[in-house]
């Protein structure tokens, strides 16, 4: 069995995104190198700090993504929404409506489900999507 690089942004963002979908609130890793903490809080996001002999002092906040609650047609403004251009980035709270997938005639409401910055638009309107899919970034506002 190969050693997990901690060092590796990529490693920590599936680490973060795995604790966060199980509802774990953290995760601390020692190591004699350095040490990987990693705090999950639907307020904050996850907080990520690494430090240690290969990169001290690191200190990361990862964006939060918003996923799709069933599957249907997203759509990031109501289809009656006579403008229809979406402005990024923008600025929402947790119970803002942010975007809708529709079913049929029904329209669900996805809501942001943090206050931050709405970052990025990762599907495009009127595409199909599934359960989990990725369809919003939202970065924490320091």
């Amino acid at each position: 069995m190969s050693a997990i690089d901690f060092t590796d942004l990529a490693t920590i963002v599936f680490l973060a995104d795995a604790l966060t979908a199980a509802g774990v609130d953290g995760l601390e890793i020692s190591r004699p190198d350095g040490n990987l903490r990693i705090v999950v809080s639907k307020e904050a996001g996850a907080q990520i700090s690494l430090t240690g002999n290969a990169q001290p002092g690191l200190a990361v906040t990862l964006a939060t993504t918003v996923k799709a609650p069933m599957a249907g047609h997203f759509y990031p403004l109501h289809p009656s929404d006579s403008d229809g251009a979406e402005r990024l980035p923008r600025t929402v709270a947790d119970e803002e409506v942010i975007g809708f997938i529709r079913i049929d005639s029904v329209l669900l409401p996805i809501l942001a489900g943090r206050s931050g910055l709405l970052t990025k638009l990762l599907v495009e309107p009127d595409a199909l999507t599934g359960f989990g899919d990725p369809l919003f970034e939202i970065e924490p506002i320091s």
